[in-house]
């Protein structure tokens, strides 16, 4: 075949007469409340999501073409430990009109548990925050080893070397591997039936491979992000196994190291606690913030899906003064 260019004109076939692409999803903002002061629907917003950048399914543009598809027009990607697809997401999400708040999920201690918190970064990472995230990234690295380590005592030659095959798998192979790379290869090699049985008998807590990376305490995260002009959100309280009295006393301490929020809403999750957690909430005077925690497409939630706010005095965390004028800014351009 040659490989000169014809002169003929393209025929009605060919790519130069090919319908153009539909030009992408733009979402119709709504107001966002100033308080949940009645039984509502979940607002125009979704700050807590993952992308490949670090565990979730979907690339950090593709992820945002999604929210657009699903009429949320205000969003964070909160990546773990990780802010690398903030620049591919804000790219699209100008492209699709979607408003995007720089965030990520950093994990550290307290009393020797690990908590996660969420970093809400209206400037973006400055020096603190992207020294830490360095030193996060480090600890993950270090964190993979050991896995792989005793994943291959459990019977998985070559551990590292099929988690990274399966992170690739997922678009995601250049960033530090996690346990659900693990769990794919346990599943990949026979020796788990799903994802599920290899966190059950593997990989979840207690089990061989749930290894203790060595993260920072709370104190120190939290001050990475208020000295980059952060607001530091705590990540789904309900889920950690703590009695009311012992996470009063989470919150506390994370009000002392500079904590200012916590998410009143994570996914999909009981009214009633809810309810009590506004409580409390509001007894320490913590701004709220609402995410769906989205890492796969398929599964039960998506992004701006979760449950309803519940009535409450605790303001919204975009009514805080340093989210305020980034919310504020971003609506008067769209």
């Amino acid at each position: 075949m040659s490989d000169v260019l014809s002169d003929h004109p393209p025929t009605s076939e060919s790519p130069a007469h090919q319908p153009s692409s539909p030009p992408p999803a733009r979402p119709v903002p709504r107001a966002l409340p100033q308080r949940f002061e009645t039984d509502i629907e979940v607002p125009d917003i979704d700050l807590h999501m993952h992308s490949t950048a670090s565990d979730g399914g979907m690339a950090p543009a593709e992820l945002v073409a999604l929210v657009a598809r699903r009429g949320v027009s205000r969003m964070s990607l909160t990546d773990h430990d990780s802010m690398e697809g903030i620049f591919e997401a804000q790219q699209a999400a100008i492209a699709h009109g979607v408003t995007l708040l720089p965030g990520c999920e950093l994990s550290v201690r307290w009393r020797n548990q690990t908590i996660h918190l969420v970093a809400l970064m209206p400037e973006g990472a400055g020096d603190a925050l992207s020294a830490g995230l360095r030193q996060q990234h480090d600890a993950r690295e270090r964190r993979s080893h050991e896995i792989a380590a005793r994943m291959e005592r459990l019977g998985l030659s070559d551990a590292m070397q099929r988690a990274r095959e399966q992170a690739t798998l997922s678009g995601s192979g250049d960033r530090p591997l996690s346990r659900p790379d693990f769990a794919r290869a346990l599943v990949e090699a026979g020796l788990a039936r799903d994802l599920q049985d290899a966190f059950k008998r593997h990989l979840g807590s207690g089990q061989k491979g749930d290894v203790k990376a060595h993260w920072p305490e709370m104190e120190e995260a939290v001050g990475w992000i208020r000295a980059d002009g952060g607001v530091a959100v705590m990540a789904h309280p309900m889920r950690y196994k703590l009695t009311r009295t012992k996470r009063g006393e989470l919150l506390r301490d994370f009000i002392s190291a500079g904590g200012e929020a916590a998410e009143l809403v994570s996914g999909f999750q009981n009214i009633d606690r809810a309810r009590d957690l506004a409580r409390q909430l509001d007894e320490l005077g913590l701004y709220a913030s609402v995410g769906s925690d989205f890492h796969f497409p398929g599964g039960p939630l998506a992004p701006g899906s979760m449950s309803p706010p519940p009535r409450t005095r605790v303001p919204p965390v975009w009514c805080h003064p340093r989210l305020a004028p980034f919310f504020a800014a971003a609506t008067a351009t769209m």
